[in-house]
Order: structure tokens, then C-alpha cells, then sequence
């Protein structure tokens, strides 16, 4: 091929790169002519192909980066999400949690603790996959706390308040305080995060009359500062517009509202910050084994019920898991499909090692098939073995339904009171 008849021309066309080829006749020149029109037509051709290169370079960033967002959902500045390993195309077995991604895209075994805290950043880029980033921490908002209620009882006081969590939301809890507390004495922090109930906060902490989801109460007069938020849709944030906020899931909003009531109560001069602790029931269960991923200055996570790998979640119907409050991404990119998620409760269990945990996982709950539950805690137990750890990882499996029996939680509270070196107070009888 004669290159003296051959021009590459670069155009745009609607924003759409594309390479036109002319065909032009060479007019009569000499060598020196000739040879600078080669060189010219080289290097255009060198350019072209850079072009081509780094347009080709963009896709592939584009298309294993952050996820991709509508416009009225876009990740705010600042968002710390990382590449997962599904995103960078290396596939890895959510079920097993002794391997990991390498630099290369290499499936390697985790031998140290070192390589599993590498499987441990993919599992929480995997969560955000799903759920979407988890903003920065930099720069919080003052918590701005405004008291509405206050009632004196016995043991404790309960306050009801509202508090700033970022620029334009506030959320909604109760605070209990313990009577009696001494100048200067400071005592274990818990997170109690409710269920699924219109009352949100009010049946954690008693209000409701279901006396098996008063775990928040029960711990108060254990001598616990407890604080029992609402989840956005619930209680007084039942007004709660998901699609109005920054994040991409309630789950994820959640996550950062928990984190920020685990600010306030490390805030408080009666709460001993090393002593921190979340519990919670279905919904709150979840929630408290979300939270404690993220947040390891929860030292005991208490998740009654709200868990099962998803496989075993309605023999992998996980749409359940898709309204605005939980995991809408589980539809609109991995298609409801188990194997497509970018993460599981495998994994969410062995990212609480080597911090303890404790799981009530009924034979008879309907939602959380207690199958699962059996699957997951071995596997989850070899990181826990890595940590020399395996008393801190409990699992019950009472004979009822979707519930968190007396005798299960009388258990979780001695498991709390041990791990938080915490002597309860005796009940008041008064109460």
C-alpha cells in the first residue's frame, strides 16, 4: 500500500469519536518531500492510536469503577468507595473466606491475619457495591441535640432527642442514662436498633408492650447508657424520603446514622468508649452486623434473627432485600440473583472477627432460614480460629418462631456483660 494515498483524519461526530480514511492523489515532489509527508503521516497515525488507546483505557475505568448511578443518585464528593472484587473481574467465592484477590487478579489462600485483612476491605468494597459509598467521616456536622422528653424512672432516666447526622438530617432516639452514676464513673456504651414496627424506636424501648423486642429497656436497667435510634421510615422519621438523600440504599444510610450515634455516645463523659456494643432484632439484627462491619469500635454484636445467607433467604427470592429502605441495587444491577451480589453474610459474620458476636437464630423463622445460619458459622469460624477467637463467635437455635425469647436474651446480656467486663444492676422493683 502506498501511504502517500492514505490520510487519517480524527473527527467527532454527536460526541461519537470516529476515524474517516480519505483517499488523496500525491502530487509530483521530491525525495525530501516525500520522506517529511511519511513522517508526518506516522506520526498522525501514532496519535490516532493513542487516541484510540486512551479512549479504550476510559471504558475499562468506566466500567470497573464506582457503580453507576441516575442522576438524582449520584455518589457525593468524597465518597470512599473502592474498586471490589467483582468489579475488577476476578471472580471470588462469597461462601468461602479464606481467600482473597490479588494485585494480579490471583485467587490466593489467606494464611495471616494480614491476608485477611486484604479479604476483609474486599468484603466492605463488596457491601458498598450493593448498598453504595459509605461517605467520608471528615468534617461532621455538631450533633446540634435537642432534648423533647424527659421521663425519671428508678434505674435510669429516658431522654428523647433528636440529633444532627449530616447537613439537612436529623434523626430521632431515645437515650437512656443510668440513676446514680457517680462524678467522674463511666460505663459500657450499647447501640439497640429496633425491628420492623411503626413505632420504630418506641418498641425497643418499651413503649410498644411487645415485651420481647425490649431489649433497649432491659439493658437500661442492666446499668447500660443505651441508645435506641429510629431507622429512617419508622417512628418519628417515618416521613423519611429515601429518594430525596445522597445514598444509593437505606441500608447504607442506616449505616452512617448508626456510626453517628456510635460518635454521640463516645461523646458522653459517663460512656466508656473502649466498652461499645449494638444488638438488635430482624431488621435491627441486620442492621447490627452492618453497622459493626464498618464500625469496629463495636466490641459485641448482638443479631437476633435479620440474618441468613442469600441463597437461603427465601430459597434465594431476595427481593425482599430491594425496597428503598434496604437494597435496591440487589434488583436494578445484580438482577436478584444470589450469585451476582457482590457480597454475603458469609463474609459479614467473619468481618466482625475477631470482635465477638452472638446470633439468635430460631429453627421456625419464616424470613431467616436457620440453614444458612448452620452454613455460614463454620466458615465464618476459620477467621475466628485465625484470631485464636472461637468463644467469641456464639450461635442459638431456640425451637420458635421469628422471635427473641427471654432465655435467648438473658444469654445475649451475660454474653454483652462478659465481653463489656460490665456487673449488672439489680432490677428495681419498682419497674
Amino acid at each position: 500500500m502506498n501511504v502517500d494515498k492514505l490520510v487519517f483524519t480524527l473527527t467527532t461526530t454527536s460526541g461519537n469519536t470516529k476515524i474517516e480514511q480519505e483517499s488523496r492523489t500525491p502530487s509530483k515532489a521530491g525525495f525530501g518531500q516525500k520522506f517529511r509527508r511519511f513522517i508526518q503521516t506516522w506520526a498522525g497515525i501514532a496519535t490516532i492510536i493513542g487516541t484510540i488507546v486512551a479512549i479504550l483505557v476510559a471504558i475499562w475505568q468506566f466500567s470497573s469503577g464506582s457503580p453507576i448511578n441516575s442522576p438524582a443518585k449520584q455518589p457525593h464528593a468524597g465518597a470512599n468507595i473502592n474498586q471490589s472484587t467483582e468489579s475488577t473481574g476476578m471472580a471470588i467465592d462469597h461462601q468461602n473466606v479464606l481467600i482473597y484477590a490479588g494485585e494480579a487478579g490471583q485467587i490466593l489462600p489467606v494464611k495471616s491475619i494480614g491476608d485477611w485483612q486484604q479479604r476483609r476491605r474486599q468484603i466492605l468494597d463488596g457491601m458498598q457495591q450493593a448498598m453504595g459509598p459509605l461517605p467520608s467521616r471528615e468534617n461532621q456536622v455538631p450533633f446540634e441535640i435537642e432534648v423533647l422528653e424527659m421521663v425519671r424512672i428508678a434505674s435510669f432516666e429516658r431522654r428523647k432527642i433528636s440529633m444532627a447526622v449530616e447537613p439537612g438530617s436529623r434523626l430521632h432516639a431515645y437515650l437512656f442514662i443510668p440513676a446514680g452514676l457517680k462524678a467522674g464513673e463511666r460505663v459500657p456504651g450499647l447501640l439497640a436498633l429496633h425491628p420492623t414496627h411503626p413505632l420504630g424506636k418506641g418498641d425497643t424501648a418499651g413503649l410498644s408492650g411487645r415485651e420481647n423486642r425490649a431489649y433497649g429497656l432491659e439493658l437500661a436497667q442492666r446499668g447500660y447508657v443505651v441508645m435506641v435510634p429510629d431507622y429512617p421510615s419508622f417512628g418519628d422519621d417515618a416521613e423519611y424520603d429515601f429518594s430525596a438523600d445522597r445514598y444509593l440504599s437505606g441500608s447504607m444510610k442506616g449505616i452512617f446514622n448508626h456510626i453517628r450515634c456510635v460518635d454521640y455516645l463516645c461523646s458522653l463523659a459517663m460512656v466508656d468508649s473502649a466498652r461499645l456494643g449494638a444488638i438488635g432484632h430482624s431488621l435491627g439484627g441486620h442492621n447490627a452486623m452492618f453497622v459493626g462491619a464498618f464500625d469496629t469500635r463495636l466490641k459485641v454484636i448482638v443479631a437476633s434473627c435479620g440474618w441468613t445467607p442469600f441463597h437461603h433467604y427465601y430459597e434465594g427470592k431476595i427481593d425482599g432485600w430491594t425496597s428503598d429502605r434496604y437494597m435496591p441495587r440487589l434488583r436494578e444491577v445484580y438482577g436478584l440473583e444470589p450469585d451476582r451480589v457482590p457480597f454475603d453474610f458469609y463474609e459479614v459474620v467473619a468481618a466482625l472477627a475477631p470482635r465477638a458476636f452472638f446470633s439468635n437464630s430460631p429453627l421456625r423463622d419464616s424470613n431467616f432460614d436457620y440453614r444458612g445460619v448452620q452454613k455460614a458459622i463454620p466458615e465464618a469460624a476459620k477467621i475466628y480460629r485465625l484470631y485464636h477467637a472461637e468463644s467469641l463467635l456464639q450461635v442459638r437455635y431456640p425451637d420458635c418462631e421469628h422471635d427473641f425469647p427471654p432465655e435467648i436474651r438473658e444469654e445475649a446480656y451475660r454474653f454483652i456483660d462478659r465481653i463489656l467486663s460490665h456487673r449488672p444492676r439489680e432490677i428495681s422493683p419498682e419497674e
